[in-house]
């Protein structure tokens, strides 16, 4: 007989490419993982892993039955979800992530409000950026992640991932005070093909959204400085180092010197929670997203 939990290591080492990452991912050690697939593989009666370089990779026999893994666990899922709904209690562990500005946005009291109404469930957040964020929520180390796409750039969601719209959330464009724009009632991107853009990480969803942005009205963006943060990129133009985009959620409060000018084209950003399907019938899932929800109406 297979041990659930040895196939569960295995499913995290395919998802995860390494011993590490399992062991991150599991919350365990490199050695607890190692041992659960030693093991494993005695059960199964053949070589499941391969040395690869300093790594391992999985024999054919492994990724056969690391396919079956996932598809168990799975089940194993949906047959959690369904007890849970059948109780109708929110209890157990709930893990979350946000993208930097909705988990200070959104986070305390979405959060506070479930801890206050459902004294039995454990709740563990997390800062992601979105891709992060669904990339967990897709390997099962997250249950819920609030992420975001831009009116012009959608997120591609894998497939077996459920979502649902939390707000939208406008952006403007943040300038120094003596900014020569700083006195218009809207602005134009095209404005400011001369200015020293203040921008998220590279490769960072966000970041490739304002590229792609500024690229399609023709402007070669100047990167003067990079910074995941709002905050951050706010005292940075308090600073007089740049101008940048700065949607409402999380914005609050300005630095002193710092404007906030509309766009003649309105830019929004679409915030949105997702989790597993196969979770769906989870009352902790449904009570979270509800609270979410909440937390995003009181923005207004």
């Amino acid at each position: 007989m297979l041990n659930l939990e040895r196939l569960r290591t295995l499913d995290a080492l395919a998802r995860h490419g390494s011993v590490s990452g399992a062991a991150a991912g599991l919350h365990i050690t490199t050695s607890a993982v190692s041992q659960q697939l030693a093991k494993l593989e005695r059960e199964a009666g053949q070589r499941l892993l391969a040395k690869n370089g300093r790594g391992v990779r999985l024999t054919d026999a492994g990724r056969l039955l690391a396919e079956h893994a996932a598809r168990i666990l799975s089940q194993v899922e949906l047959a959690q979800a369904d007890l849970e709904a059948q109780r109708g209690q929110v209890a157990g562990e709930l893990r979350l992530s946000a993208f930097p500005t909705a988990a200070r946005g959104l986070f305390p009291a979405a959060l506070a409000a479930l801890r206050a109404e459902h004294a039995a469930l454990r709740l563990r957040s997390c800062e992601l950026e979105p891709e992060r964020g669904i990339n967990g929520v897709v390997r099962g180390d997250i249950d819920l992640a609030v992420v975001l796409d831009w009116y012009n750039k959608p997120m591609p969601l894998p497939d077996g991932l459920v979502k649902a719209p939390l707000l939208d959330d406008p952006a403007d464009v943040a300038m120094p005070a003596g900014h020569r724009l700083a006195d218009r009632e809207e602005v134009d991107l095209a404005e400011f093909a001369e200015d020293e853009w203040i921008t998220w990480g590279e490769g960072e969803f966000c970041h490739e959204w304002l590229m792609f942005t500024l690229r399609s009205k023709g402007i070669e963006p100047i990167i003067g400085h990079r910074a995941a943060e709002t905050h951050t990129q706010l005292g940075l133009v308090a600073a007089g180092l740049g101008v940048c985009i700065a949607p409402l959620l999380g914005r609050h409060p300005m630095p002193e010197g710092v404007l906030t000018v509309p766009l003649r084209q309105r830019v929004r950003r679409h915030v949105y929670v997702v989790w597993r399907a196969d979770a769906d019938r989870r009352p902790s899932i449904r009570a979270a997203v509800q609270a979410l929800r909440t937390a995003a109406e009181r923005l207004g």
